[in-house]
């Protein structure tokens, strides 16, 4: 697979010639001060090394220039055109029915499993140069699920890629009927900095299982797992059908003014209005994985160090903070507030020490830009007095150390928008119920959570929040059952994957029906009479006796 990136300068061919043209100037200066009165013959023997030296010049021009083409690595810039081109190629792939066929699917997914065995150790080295993501994290939270959708993909896409029989009716009998999955085309795949192998490969695989061509948009966010993933999957996987597109605006927006089968995008909301705005215009279907303020109720019939150290865990031992289903707010009673409060600050120092700003088992934020809206969060007046732990922040390290906040306003900035960092703020309600009418007054999140031990509670929990996805008595979990579909509702996203639903979204259901020329009903045609009405109710509705009353006349 070939990796596109935007143009990068190389050397400039005209510097050796500088140098070249320099030596020919100091030349002639220390010529004409050692022989200031010259005759007619040493004119022309000095014109004579002028003139080897132009020619010199123009040939070490020449020979630089054709070098660098010759030998640069940086391809042509990723424009428009470009993109046409690209979509072209993919789309000549498809229509050849390459991809289609098993084969081709089940030896693209062995060549992405081999990668990761391969490739273990590069992996997390780019993971902790963008994120200083630990080594645990990284294996378990990336290469880990990847490597489990990979092998579930190939010991169900057999299955996966059977057409499912289904049932047919009296009105078309006889007949049967089936719904056939088949490849939707040519994918377009955008992905987010946070988990950038995750959330690069595994839509990936949906997309090959299903039989697409694909091209992966990885984020510049993360440029060092960017520019590896360019490099192994170009290695591992085929170069006439999956693309890596690397680079930022220009590139994604050249991108986006192609005519794609599917555009599957993970990230934000604002970005996703502009990928569904220009999807619409060629009427492409969208996956839009995003995030929202995912929220923790926490009852007080609980076990308290168990449920402590899974909202740690799940807040900042998942990237810091920095994923979309992070626990984003905690709501508690005002008489348990305290309770809990000790109790996650006791694992916070138990998990990352006195010191977590240096903790190595603390991602740091992905980029300065992010690093710059969590300070604005934390120092917006509205919050001011109400930080109960944390608050260090170092922006040379873009490290900022776990946060805890009592009682932000509703309309303070941490409680109005996605934190998606290490801040954590705790609401307190007079009676745990009033938690599920706060959580109902706000967007639909992409996650909500619930600890209790009271059934009804969780039964209500269940039944009232609308969510991408509930967990109860734990947090982020979800994401590890295939047989789960994982994807927002409302404002956090449309469309699910992961496991056969990741093959479902790449694919189109195709209904099916087939009929014989035996049974062809004279009632279906010209001219219409009164006994011909009778017989094709008497079918439309499904009534054997009203078929038998009809065919002998009867009213």
């Amino acid at each position: 697979m070939e990796a596109l990136s935007p143009l990068r300068e190389g050397p400039d061919p005209n510097e050796a010639a500088m140098d070249v043209a320099g030596d020919l100037s100091k030349s002639m200066i220390k010529f004409y001060r050692r022989y200031p009165s010259i005759t007619h013959r040493q004119h022309r023997s000095f014109s004579l090394q002028i003139h080897a030296s132009l020619c010199r010049l123009m040939l070490t021009i020449t020979m630089a220039s054709e070098e660098q083409v010759k030998n640069s690595t940086a391809p042509a810039m990723f424009d428009t055109e470009a993109a046409n081109c690209l979509m072209k190629e993919l789309r000549s792939t498809f229509l050849a029915g390459k991809t289609k066929s098993y084969e081709w699917r089940s030896s693209q997914l062995k060549s992405l499993l081999k990668m990761l065995e391969d490739s273990d150790k590069q992996i997390c080295d780019a993971l902790f140069s963008d994120l200083s993501k630990p080594e645990m994290e990284a294996y378990i939270h990336e290469i880990a699920m990847i490597k489990s959708s990979c092998k579930l993909a190939l010991k169900k896409l057999k299955d996966w890629m059977k057409p499912e029989k289904a049932k047919t009716n009296l009105g078309t009998f006889p007949s049967s009927a089936e719904i056939v999955p088949e490849p939707l085309g040519v994918v377009l795949i955008i992905s987010a900095w946070n988990y950038p192998l995750l959330l690069s490969v595994d839509p990936v695989i949906g997309a090959i299982a299903a039989g697409n061509a694909v091209v992966l948009k990885p984020s510049e966010l993360a440029p060092a797992m960017s520019s590896l993933l360019a490099k192994l999957l170009g290695k591992y996987l085929d170069n006439s059908a999956i693309k890596v597109v690397e680079g930022a605006v220009p590139e994604t927006s050249a991108l986006l003014e192609q005519k794609w089968d599917k555009i599957f995008y993970t990230g934000n909301g604002r970005v996703a209005r502009v990928v569904m705005a220009a999807a619409a215009k060629n009427l492409t279907p969208v996956v839009l994985e995003l995030g929202g303020k995912s929220p923790v109720l926490v009852d007080s019939n609980i076990d308290l160090t168990v449920t402590a150290r899974r909202i740690v865990s799940g807040k900042w031992g998942c990237n810091n903070g920095q994923a979309c289903v992070a626990p984003d707010y905690i709501i508690t009673t005002k008489q348990y507030a305290p309770v809990l409060i000790d109790s996650l600050k006791h694992h916070l120092v138990k998990f990352f020490g006195e010191d977590p700003m240096n903790s190595p088992d603390m991602s740091k934020v992905g980029h300065s830009r992010h690093f710059a809206r969590l300070k604005k969060l934390l120092d917006d007046d509205k919050i001011s007095g109400k930080i109960i732990h944390g608050g260090q922040t170092d922006k040379s390290n873009l490290k900022i150390a776990p946060t805890i906040v009592l009682d932000a306003p509703e309309d303070s900035l941490i409680m109005s928008e996605e934190i998606f960092g290490p801040l954590l703020p705790i609401v307190t309600v007079e009676k745990i119920e009033d938690g599920v009418e706060f959580i109902n007054s706000r967007p639909k999140p992409l996650a909500a959570y619930l600890f209790t031990n009271t059934k009804q509670l969780k039964e209500e929990f269940v039944s009232n929040i609308s969510a991408g996805g509930v967990v109860i008595n734990d947090v982020t979990l979800h994401l590890m059952v295939d047989t789960l579909p994982f994807g927002g509702v409302g404002e956090s996203g449309t469309g699910a994957y992961h496991g056969k639903f990741s093959f479902d979204a790449f694919s189109h259901k195709k209904a099916v029906l087939y009929r014989g020329f035996f049974g062809d009903a004279p009632a279906r045609y010209p001219p219409y009479t009164p006994g011909k009405l009778r017989l094709l109710k008497a079918l439309l509705d499904g009534s054997l006796f009203g078929i038998i009353r009809a065919l002998f006349g009867f009213s």
